[in-house]
């Protein structure tokens, strides 16, 4: 079996080394990375298979004809959100030797989409980029298309919208995060509680949203039609929709927010009001962003891992650049609630 000719450099691939050595994809990929938790005599078996077949990592070849230089594009804001993924992707761009060129997914004058697809998928492949990685993007068809017309691997990070089921994307588990800030406000006795979130289309919003819902009908509560709504992921949004509920004849005594620049506009709605902040309203985030420990008081909220959610989708996209073959397109990170001192049981 070892001396049968091999496969031309370009398409020999973990499989092909995991299928010669008998044994699985990722011990082969522990002895390409030099992780020493593998057998000695499978070690010198697999390295011994990768260089009969003068193996090359695909990280590797592809700097042979690109530079490894990652777009990676923001659609909205640079908030504080954006700002711990980008960390993430950066770090894990050192880690790989490669480069990242951070940009704007919209146009800043006209807030929408490249309006030609085809001529911005192109512009980026002569321009030498490995791969893109969006952030809270929402891509129309056109635009994946395009991408995959000129080879150029995308990753979106916490989607709003997903036009193609295979597009690769990382985020995290939002209807549990959902389900888990809403038991919390129940296990403290309120029951009155509302929702503030994003776009009603957004994949992620939706989950949250349908947590939120589940935990409340798992303690035989129907929530109010008009505790519950969605707009954005802004703070704006949030002071404006948190000013709404707050002055509703029966306004809740607890809102779950779905990212934590919303929740921080609805607790200074409460402030304006003369509400305090857990005592007469309790508050909770999502995401754990540094300004969620910042807040006055610090908000409760569902950790969203952002930065290895950036390294994540760094990784993901430099293996697609070099033709490996990915599990899954979709990756969840586990979420987890932190408990600070925005939320208290309801005022008597």
């Amino acid at each position: 079996m070892l001396d049968r000719p091999h496969r031309p450099r370009d398409k020999t691939t973990l499989a092909t080394i995991a299928a010669s050595a008998g044994v699985s994809v990722a011990t082969v990929s522990k002895v390409v990375n030099g992780r020493d938790d593998v057998a000695a005599e499978t070690r010198a078996l697999v390295e011994d298979l990768l260089a009969r077949h003068d193996y090359t990592p695909p990280s590797a070849r592809r700097a042979t004809t690109l530079s490894s230089t990652v777009e990676f594009l923001i659609d909205g804001d640079f908030s504080a959100y954006a700002t711990q993924v980008v960390d993430g992707v950066v770090e894990a761009a050192g880690d790989s030797g490669a480069a990242v060129v951070v940009g704007l997914l919209r146009d800043a004058r006209s807030n929408r989409l490249p309006s030609t697809p085809r001529a911005w998928a192109r512009g980026m492949a002569a321009a030498g980029r490995t791969g893109v990685i969006v952030v809270t993007g929402e891509l129309t068809a056109a635009h994946v298309d395009a991408l995959a017309a000129v080879r150029l691997p995308l990753v979106v990070i916490d989607p709003l919208n997903l036009p193609r089921t295979e597009v690769t994307s990382v985020g995290s588990t939002n209807f549990n995060g959902g389900v888990s800030a809403t038991q919390h406000l129940l296990q403290l006795g309120h029951r009155a509680i509302a929702y503030v979130g994003g776009p009603p289309g957004a994949s992620c919003n939706q989950a949250r949203l349908h947590g939120y819902r589940a935990a409340m009908e798992s303690a035989g509560l129907v929530p109010r039609e008009e505790h519950v709504l969605n707009e954005g992921f802004h703070y704006d949004v949030g002071r404006r929709l948190g000013a709404r509920l707050l002055a509703l004849p029966e306004r809740p005594t607890a809102v779950v927010g779905g990212c934590d620049a919303i929740s921080l506009g609805i607790m200074e709605a409460a402030r304006v009001e003369g509400l305090r902040i857990p005592d007469d309203l309790s508050v909770t985030g999502f995401d754990d962003t540094d300004l969620a420990a910042m807040a006055a008081p610090p908000l409760t909220t569902i950790r969203q891992p952002l930065r290895e959610m950036g390294r994540v989708a760094l990784r993901t996209v430099l293996r697609m650049a070099g033709g490996e073959a990915l599990d899954s397109h979709h990756v969840e990170l586990a979420t987890e609630l932190v408990v600070r001192g925005s939320t208290a049981p309801p005022p008597r």
